[in-house]
């Protein structure tokens, strides 16, 4: 998984960086938060980020208000990382929308254990983006069968969304993902074989 490190102090950002790389994790770093916000509003930008409160630019409390203020169904998991550790200071990075907090100086252990609950988080909802598109496809199909469907009047075909024609058990296997069996009705039996 890539992390970014957004960090100024050169001394702070290469024990992050070596701490993160021997954890298996690669690293995108930048010294300030103007670039950090660049980066996490990019397409292709690390699920995780750890931002320094104070740096060059924005701070990362701003670049985390920031990322929030904006829609989006994927949001990196940020922790910011500051010597600040009063009560009103984590609160602020907090409800400035960091989903985590560490002190500096800060215990190797703990830090690995905070970005390991991060990874967890961002699988759980990337699992949960995909979910969410699987049941909105699925209420497309739902739709598509509630709408009026054009039935040959003589062979019983429905024209599908593509404007071809098919029997109407392939039409609603396809649409519904169900599976038909074929039997003959009263009527029918009578009609076709009144003599059994």
């Amino acid at each position: 998984m890539r992390v970014l490190i957004a960090e100024d102090d050169v001394d702070s950002f290469e024990l992050l960086a070596t701490l993160l790389t021997s954890f298996g994790y690669e690293i995108v770093g930048v010294d300030n938060g103007d670039d950090a916000l660049k980066i996490l509003q990019s397409p292709d930008r690390p699920m995780l980020a750890i931002l320094d409160w104070m740096m060059p630019g924005l701070s990362g409390v701003d670049v985390c208000r920031k990322l929030r203020q904006q829609q989006c169904d994927n949001p990196s998991y940020i922790i910011l990382l500051t010597s600040l550790n009063s009560e009103s200071d984590i609160v602020e990075g907090l409800e400035a929308g960091a989903d985590d907090y560490i002190s500096k100086p800060f215990d190797f252990f703990e830090l690995n254990a905070r970005i390991g609950v991060g990874q967890r988080v961002i699988d759980l909802q990337s699992s949960l983006n995909a979910r969410v598109k699987e049941l909105e496809a699925a209420l497309g199909y739902v739709k598509t069968l509630q709408e009026i469907l054009p039935i040959c009047m003589y062979c019983r075909k429905i024209r599908d969304d593509k404007q071809s024609w098919q029997q109407i058990e392939a039409y609603l296997a396809q649409q519904a993902d169900v599976k038909f069996s074929h039997g003959i009705c009263e009527k029918c039996l009578q009609e076709h074989h009144g003599d059994i």
